[in-house]
């Protein structure tokens, strides 16, 4: 396949990541957050099945098998969950926001675990990400500690759940990429995380089903989204540019925050923004703290 081609394939990918925020959250909002979520997964699952194919488990190294699928469905509980148990639109936006830390904390893993060399640029790029968090939920009291506070007090399930995913993704991908060996079991991860949730489903009371038209059109999109996202990715990664597609995905949480306002129809304020614009550019200054080093 031509490189520029699998290049737009993986930019695909970041474009139907983005939209996750806001699907998710319409999709809970009709089958319940733990519903929802295992309906997303399971027909993510079946897409994967047919674009990826089923997983050779006998090719795949047993540690890769038993640490993977563990961080990997651990991550995909935490971020279906958080923002399915969100009170609104607008606080589902900043939920996923949180979880948009996962980038620069990668970056700070891996530099850890892999005695990586970095240029002192990762450390304000760091202090940027984390502070664009806070802008974000400071609302329009920008850095109010006390209004940070409130927020997450608010729904401190949702925002820990996201915090939490953010880390547990980060240390999926630096350990991953050591143990794997080349092997890619996605569809067996979606599976895993499909049958998870539907397990919790049976085993805990939840809410009735609302059907509408909007939400199973919502459903399908968010798990095209989710399957074909991965999909797309994989291909790019394979066969594209790297470095081009690494630099794009960390403009996720501002297209993710774009899409989600139209999808959840949110009015966000323009401290928002600010926050979300620093958690996008400190991400990229970690990032390319490393790539400064390797040159």
């Amino acid at each position: 396949m031509p490189q520029k081609k699998a290049t737009l394939i993986g930019l695909m990918a970041i474009l139907l990541w983005s939209a996750i925020v806001g699907l998710i959250k319409t999709v809970s909002e009709g089958f319940g957050p733990v519903g929802g979520a295992a309906l997303i997964y399971s027909a993510s699952a079946v897409l994967l099945i047919f674009t990826v194919g089923l997983p050779k488990l006998r090719a795949f190294p047993r540690r890769y098998l038993i640490i993977g699928s563990v961080l990997f469905v651990c991550y995909e509980l935490c971020l279906s969950l958080s923002l399915g148990f969100t009170h609104s639109g607008r606080q589902a936006i900043e939920v996923g926001m949180v979880n948009y830390l996962w980038p620069s904390l990668t970056i700070l893993l891996a530099v850890i675990v892999n005695r990586q060399k970095t240029h002192p640029l990762i450390i304000p790029g760091m202090l940027l990400a984390v502070a664009g968090i806070c802008r974000v939920l400071g609302g329009d009291q920008g850095f109010s500690f006390s209004e940070i506070a409130n927020n997450v007090m608010d729904n401190p399930l949702s925002y820990g759940l996201a915090l939490s995913g953010a880390v547990i993704w980060a240390v999926y991908c630096v350990v991953t990429k050591k143990i794997a060996n080349g092997s890619n079991g996605i569809t067996l991860f979606f599976i895993l995380t499909a049958l998870t949730l539907w397990l919790k489903f049976l085993l805990s009371p939840q809410p009735p089903f609302v059907l509408s038209v909007g939400v199973c059109i919502s459903l399908a999109l968010a798990a095209m989204a989710m399957g074909f996202g991965y999909a797309a990715w994989n291909v790019g990664i394979l066969h594209g540019n790297v470095t081009i597609l690494a630099a794009a995905s960390y403009f996720i949480p501002i297209i993710s925050s774009l899409l989600a306002v139209f999808i959840l129809r949110s009015h966000l304020t323009i401290a928002f923004w600010q926050g979300t614009a620093m958690v996008s550019v400190g991400s990229l200054m970690c990032w390319w703290s490393t790539r400064v080093q390797q040159a």
